[in-house]
């Protein structure tokens, strides 16, 4: 694959081996030249898993103490007080029936989708269409649930995903470019958190192999894993 020369300049600016503290890849992240747009940070992760066995799926959400840095809109499938409460939390649109019919009808404009237990069986059937866009509510992400206002409250203020994939790899989202070192600390170590508390207990051996944190544009910096055990201390 051809690089560019954006590309190529920013990867001229580090060592592409090196395991660098976060400070330190923050640092570097920042300084490395950037295209014009406020571009999103994102750190990945190798997980010691077997995803091929289904008592090692790692999946989960977490609530990013300094948010995503981008405005998210919450649709939510409830009725009665679920559904006030929903709209009392400033979800964007709140309804039963008529908004699987519009979702059923090609509509997703929306981000995150919350429903309650009792509506799970009216929105499963639209698992197809859902599905590949990483839309279904799930409980294990927090997004099937009664407590409506408080999972609105927390997509809101920045809540991100996580799954890992067939090769046992996670990609979460832990801000903007634009924010500060610190905020961007304190997301990283959030999201680590999370995942060493959702580690399958059949997983054996060392759990976090490899981090990278890179933005939208730019190559990935490696970090140092113990930076996400240090999380726990």
């Amino acid at each position: 694959m051809r690089k560019s020369k954006l590309y190529k300049a920013q990867a001229a600016t580090f060592d592409r081996q090196q395991r660098f503290e976060l400070s330190e890849a923050l640092a570097l992240l920042k300084s490395m030249p950037h295209v014009k747009f406020d571009e999103t940070v994102e750190m990945a992760l190798k997980l010691g898993v077997d995803t091929r066995k289904s008592d090692q799926t790692v999946r989960g959400a977490v609530a990013l103490p300094r948010g995503t840095g981008k405005t998210v809109r919450v649709a939510v499938v409830a009725d009665g007080a679920a559904a006030a409460e929903a709209q009392a939390a400033g979800a964007d649109i709140v309804g039963y029936e008529d908004v699987v019919e519009k979702i059923k009808g090609g509509w997703t404009d929306f981000d995150v989708l919350i429903a309650t237990p009792d509506a799970m069986k009216l929105v499963r059937p639209l698992g197809r269409q859902l599905g590949p866009r990483g839309l279904m509510p799930n409980p294990k992400t927090g997004t099937v649930t009664d407590q409506t206002g408080n999972a609105v409250r927390e997509a809101k203020a920045g809540r991100a995903e996580f799954r890992a994939d067939r090769g046992g790899c996670v990609h979460v989202p832990i801000g903007k470019l634009s924010f500060e070192a610190d905020a961007l600390k304190e997301n990283f170590y959030a999201v680590a958190d999370a995942l060493a508390k959702a580690k399958p207990t059949s997983a054996k051996g060392v759990y976090f192999i490899s981090c990278t944190i890179s933005s939208t544009m730019s190559p990935g910096v490696k970090v140092n894993v113990k930076e996400l055990v240090r999380s726990k201390e």
